[in-house]
């Protein structure tokens, strides 16, 4: 609640910690601020998204599927705004209200275990190795049978930040290939490739000490589905394994496959200095 003192906006906390600039002398009686007027309207999706429901791309998802309601009517036009303040908004019939308690995980990813809330078929997900005081889902995906470092949280702003492109956020890896690597492909990986969806920007690639020149070690900032597994299968690689060790700068030393901890303030921190936050 903010209060108005001698003109000025001044929180009630900072007069409760006695945080006040001595230029706030007391000339007379406080009085409460106007009532704010309602918060403007915002896309659906990025409301979704701040409901610690999905990214605002499953958001979009959920609406073209008509799992949405806006005051009862189910909606399927991806440009919806709505009025937070004024709007209910249902999903799947549950209200769905915005989260202010965040919460923010890395998850040391198992094989044979698929990057998603639920699966059809009944395949193993993630979210079985996750036990959350509150709901959480990935940011971004591994696929099935890759291994290491994955995020996750209720914080649909910060899950967009990270995922979007511009932001360039590396992910590292490391790939066990079959055979060796050879050389001129490595040349060309780090150049970029050409792949059915488009040129690869260029990626940082080295060889790693003690893996034979099977074991490398690659950087991208892209999030094309299933791409590290497809540059190395670009040039007719079998990829044994794949393991992401970095989001940034965060990775799993220390904990165990398959576990679970919460990112600390100072690596949420950090993240966020990377979108700009």
């Amino acid at each position: 609640m903010l209060l108005v003192y001698n003109r000025f906006r001044i929180s009630e906390q900072a007069f409760r910690t006695g945080v006040v600039s001595p230029r706030f002398m007391f000339l007379g009686v406080m009085k409460r601020s106007r009532k704010p007027e309602p918060q403007e309207t915002i896309r659906i999706n990025r409301y979704l998204s701040m409901c610690g429901l999905s990214s605002r791309r499953k958001a979009d998802w959920l609406i073209q599927n008509g799992k949405v309601e806006v005051n009862g009517q189910i909606i399927t036009e991806l440009g919806t705004k709505i009025n937070p303040t004024l709007d209910k908004v249902y999903v799947d019939g549950n209200q769905v209200t915005r989260v202010y308690d965040f919460l923010y995980l890395v998850m040391n990813k198992p094989k044979d275990t698929i990057t998603t809330l639920s699966d059809e078929r009944g395949r193993k997900t993630v979210m079985s190795q996750v036990h959350a005081r509150q709901r959480v889902y990935p940011i971004g995906r591994l696929d099935r049978n890759t291994t290491g470092v994955l995020l996750l949280t209720n914080d649909g702003e910060f899950a967009n930040h990270l995922m979007h492109p511009k932001h360039e956020v590396q992910k590292s890896y490391r790939v066990t290939c079959e055979t060796v690597v050879q050389r001129q492909h490595i040349e060309q990986l780090r150049r970029g490739i050409r792949l059915q969806d488009g040129e690869t920007a260029p990626a940082v690639v080295h060889v790693l000490p003690g893996g034979k020149g099977k074991e490398i070690g690659i950087i991208v900032h892209e999030g094309r589905n299933r791409q590290v597994r497809r540059m190395f299968e670009h040039f007719g690689y079998t990829v044994r394994k794949l393991d992401r060790v970095a989001y940034g700068p965060i990775t799993t030393d220390g904990l165990a496959r398959g576990k679970t901890r919460p990112l600390t303030k100072r690596e949420v921190q950090k993240l966020k200095l990377l979108t700009g936050d």
